[in-house]
């Protein structure tokens, strides 16, 4: 990738690569996989699973071939920064604890940076084959369809989501009172359990809005952009 790269160029890579990933989750789903807490303290439930390393892996080999001079920030895997002024943010699996019980709402999620500006962002849902798309300047896709914000313009027409972080029986900012404050003002509210997949949905229009608590870079670097 050399400075005369367009954002919209980064959609052919993003899409091979989020659905081999994709594959990689598939073959374990509602199979019997490895689950390990990411924290060793009893009671912890932030988990990683062999889906996660393994979708990882496929993204960051297909990376490391194409843009060997790129550096990469992801979940599961501390990697070594060489400097690089491109930045690949990767969640392998953003859903996991979705993904451990078998109920069907996780996804992918990859964007690229340059010098810190995000250029291109890809969330793809495996399951149903959905594909969201931003490249910088250049709008957002669903699949091939251009999509955009709801005109939703009142909190009582608005279906929203929202998350809790994994610290919220320890942590007094653990966004209960938030929910409550909102709860009663909006039409509803969704808790699915994948950050990367709400923003795409409040890009989509499906939902009007989402907030949510202690996220990570790889939770929303695609879906914000």
């Amino acid at each position: 990738m050399n400075h005369e790269t367009k954002p919209e160029d980064m959609l052919p890579f993003l899409s091979y690569v989020t659905e081999e990933a994709g594959k990689a989750l598939l073959r374990h789903y509602n199979k019997t996989f490895r689950i390990d807490r990411k924290d060793p303290f009893e009671g912890s439930i932030d988990i990683v699973t062999d889906a996660d390393r393994a979708s990882e892996m496929v993204i960051m080999e297909a990376i490391s071939r194409e843009f060997p001079d790129h550096d990469m920030l992801t979940e599961e895997t501390e990697t070594d920064r060489s400097g690089s002024p491109w930045l690949w943010i990767v969640d392998p699996l953003d859903g996991t604890i979705n993904f451990a019980h078998g109920f069907p709402a996780f996804c992918i999620s990859i964007a690229v940076m340059e010098q810190g500006e995000l250029l291109a962002g890809m969330v793809y849902d495996p399951l149903r084959r959905d594909s969201f798309f931003a490249a910088r300047g250049h709008g957002a896709y669903f699949n091939d369809k251009q999509i955009h914000v709801s005109h939703a313009d009142r909190m009582d027409r608005s279906l929203v989501a929202t998350g809790f972080p994994y610290d919220r029986a320890v942590s007094p900012e653990n966004n209960l009172a938030e929910f409550s404050n909102v709860v009663t003002r909006v039409q509803g509210i969704r808790r699915a359990g994948s950050a990367a997949l709400d923003l795409a949905y409040v890009a989509a229009g499906r939902l009007d809005g989402f907030w949510e608590l202690k996220l990570k870079p790889w939770d929303t670097a695609a879906g914000c952009l």
